[in-house]
């Protein structure tokens, strides 16, 4: 009996890329279909996964169970009414189709020394203050350039901040000069359920006029991302 060399040498190739595969190499995956996914934070490129130690335990401040409330009350599912809540999976599926696109913000919105501890791979620090009246005009503008904002005559950015500079109080004349048109979609988060960082953040979004529609509240946060051994950068 002949054998056909060349189809067997290509029938063992496919098989040995489905052992390869991340998905049979891996004990612990994301979903039955998704091992990890992809993207590139401080331009490297990260692959988020679950950790694979199954003897691993949530450890440090995560932990705990019980902060005094306030300020750390428990958040409700909904910010607002229109800004839609996600879970984890929807993180995933934004880092992939959004945030890898170039279409998509993911906002880490806790303060600075937070981000530098460890933050979801792809996101950038805009500390929750920013939307605030705590901070100045010049901060407010320049985090909104970030997302896309621009003026209604397609002034330049150094203008958009410049308009801000002395007229960010008030808020009516602020929303009906800013053009929101080719804003990102953004999905803001913080440390979880107990932090009300990210949803101070996306008040202060909403009373500037960003629209409702394109913002997404993670409200699991880090505790609840690294519950699930998901991966963490610094």
């Amino acid at each position: 009996m002949r054998v056909n060399i060349k189809g067997l040498g290509l029938l063992c190739g496919v098989c040995a890329l489905l052992v390869m595969s991340p998905l049979q190499a891996m004990d612990v995956n994301i979903t039955k279909t998704i091992s990890y996914v992809e993207t590139v934070h401080n331009g490297k490129k990260i692959k988020i996964q679950r950790i694979q130690d199954q003897e691993n335990h949530l450890g440090g401040g995560y932990t705990k169970t019980s902060r005094k409330c306030p300020p750390f009350c428990v958040q409700p599912l909904k910010v607002d009414r229109r800004v839609e809540t996600v879970g984890e999976l929807e993180v995933l599926e934004f880092i992939r189709e959004k945030l890898n696109r170039g279409t998509g913000i993911l906002i880490d919105a806790r303060t600075e020394s937070w981000y530098q501890k460890g933050t979801i791979p792809g996101s950038i620090n805009i500390p929750f203050k920013t939307f605030t009246d705590a901070s100045s005009d010049e901060v407010k503008g320049a985090a909104l350039v970030k997302l896309g904002v621009k003026m209604l005559d397609g002034a330049q950015e150094s203008s958009l901040m410049d308009y801000f500079s002395g007229l960010f109080g008030d808020y009516s004349e602020v929303k009906g000069n800013l053009d929101f048109r080719d804003a990102k979609e953004i999905m803001l988060w913080c440390n979880g359920i107990w932090c009300g960082q990210s949803p101070a953040a996306i008040h202060g979004l909403l009373k500037i006029g960003y629209p409702p529609e394109k913002m997404y509240y993670y409200r699991g946060g880090m505790q609840a991302w690294q519950s699930l051994g998901l991966t963490v950068v610094q």
